[in-house]
């Protein structure tokens, strides 16, 4: 990489006002770098010969010894640093003038601005973290849950190279055995195929466990979307409200209120959702709603849930059954609302007639009773091919789940030709296999993919 025994700073903390702010900055030399414009409280000290691990009081000065602004000098020495540098950073008060004020001192000292993800990828670059770890720091930054945030926490600690190594010494070991009888056939017998496929099919195995690991942290990560849908008037909003805990939506008896799309996060048993509340679908000449309901049909399009709300009050009407027909009954569920009135107008019959074999469930918003059930029901959906029983609680960020797709394929394609193969594609397709793992923890990545990985990083981190 470009530069990558330069000097670089960056903020390490938001823009905006705070009680702090850090400026970060690595490389070797940085601290002797800093040294001369800081002017600690403890006279007569020297700051460039301070160990790592230390932390100063005093005054940032300008070029011409002006008192920027009194900031506390945190020293880290390379290699127990973050990126496996000296780090050194700069505590000011919080606020863009002085983090500005700052950052400028440190570029005039010879130091750049850090690309995004610089700090990360020198951290990886000088074997403080592996890749899937480096990757990990991404993921818990942006976590929107606690579920979300101990899963990444744990791809964080290396536990998904844990993994990744017990199936790269697997594979190492069948790669040996297979080389070796090619090298030396005189002395070392050719391995037996049956041994062979048990291992490569076990292997398999274990990568498709990780796999499905994978498919649920993917929930856990990016979240789902989740559509109200139904005629005006039914109690779409007061379940948005319900939902979020917020009058986020205005309730009326008027039909119409809701002319648009309104959105807001949920946290549904660790998975963020969110809850989108819809105009009412039916025919009108409003423009204005018109164009509401035009936004209701593509919200729908992409939802991972679709609640149909009906209001038991006052019936099914051909106006909701013209919007059930519209809809995708496997992510469907039904809710029948106003449970609370004492006539309901849709019996047991009906709603086994026209809605059998889907998810249908009472509720009263009124009196907040079928909420429960509706967080149970609509998490069963979103986790419904979520039958292991002994959960393996893992990240996976998308460029490691087609690395594994990839591998769990050619041990499984291995596996299905052993007997046909010779040692020699036996020990090209073992190679192969490697050199994609090696792919998971950074062995064998180019240039180019390490910069697709570090893009969407902020700078700073």
């Amino acid at each position: 990489m470009d530069g990558y025994h330069d000097m670089i700073a960056a903020p390490a903390t938001p823009p905006g006002e705070s009680g702090i702010a850090i400026v970060r900055c690595s490389g070797s030399g940085v601290v002797e770098t800093l040294a001369p414009i800081f002017r600690p409280h403890r006279s007569g000290e020297d700051i460039a010969s301070l160990p790592g691990w230390q932390m100063r009081l005093g005054w940032l000065l300008d070029e011409d010894g002006g008192e920027v602004d009194e900031v506390i000098f945190a020293i880290m020495r390379g290699p127990r640093s973050y990126t496996g540098e000296d780090v050194a950073e700069l505590h000011c008060h919080g606020g863009s003038t002085a983090v500005r004020q700052v950052l400028r001192l440190c570029l005039k000292r010879g130091m750049r601005l850090a690309e995004p993800g610089e700090f990360t990828r020198r951290a990886f670059l000088n074997g403080r973290m592996d890749l899937s770890q480096a990757e990990a720091v991404i993921d818990v930054i942006r976590a929107r849950t606690e579920r979300g945030l101990r899963y990444a926490v744990r791809q964080l600690s290396g536990q998904n190279r844990r993994y990744f190594d017990e199936i790269e010494d697997a594979l190492l070991g069948l790669s040996a055995q297979v080389e070796a009888a090619i090298d030396f056939p005189d002395e070392v017998d050719e391995p037996d195929r049956a041994g062979l496929k048990q291992q490569l099919d076990g292997l398999a195995a274990v990568i498709q466990r990780l796999l499905t690991a994978a498919a649920r942290s993917e929930i856990y990560r990016e979240g789902a979307r989740l559509v109200i849908c139904g005629k005006p008037n039914v109690g779409k909003s007061s379940l948005l409200n319900a939902l979020t805990r917020k009058d986020k939506a205005i309730v009326t008896p008027i039909p119409g209120t809701t002319r648009d799309v309104i959105e807001e996060y949920i946290n549904l048993r660790g998975i963020p959702v969110m809850v989108a509340d819809t105009a009412g679908i039916r025919e009108t000449q409003d423009h204005i709603e018109q164009l509401g309901i035009a936004r209701s049909r593509e919200s729908l399009q992409n939802a991972d849930i679709v609640l149909l709300v009906l209001d038991l009050g006052s019936g099914i009407s051909e106006e909701d059954l013209a919007i059930y027909n519209q809809l995708d009954r496997a992510r469907l569920i039904v809710l029948l609302n106003k449970d609370d009135l004492p006539q309901a107008r849709i019996s047991e019959a009906e709603i086994e007639r026209r809605f059998s074999g889907v998810r249908v469930l009472r509720t009263s918003l009124v009196e907040e009773r079928g909420l429960d059930e509706l967080e149970d029901r609509m998490e069963e959906l979103l986790l419904q091919h979520d039958n292991e029983r002994e959960r393996l609680e893992l990240s996976f960020s998308l460029r490691q789940q087609e690395i594994l797709t990839r591998c769990h394929r050619l041990l499984l394609d291995m596996g299905e030709t052993i007997n046909e193969l010779s040692l020699e594609l036996i020990a090209i397709d073992l190679a192969l296999g490697l050199e994609l793992l090696g792919e998971l923890s950074g062995k064998t990545l180019k240039e180019d993919v390490l910069d697709r990985i570090f893009h969407d990083f902020c700078i700073g981190k």
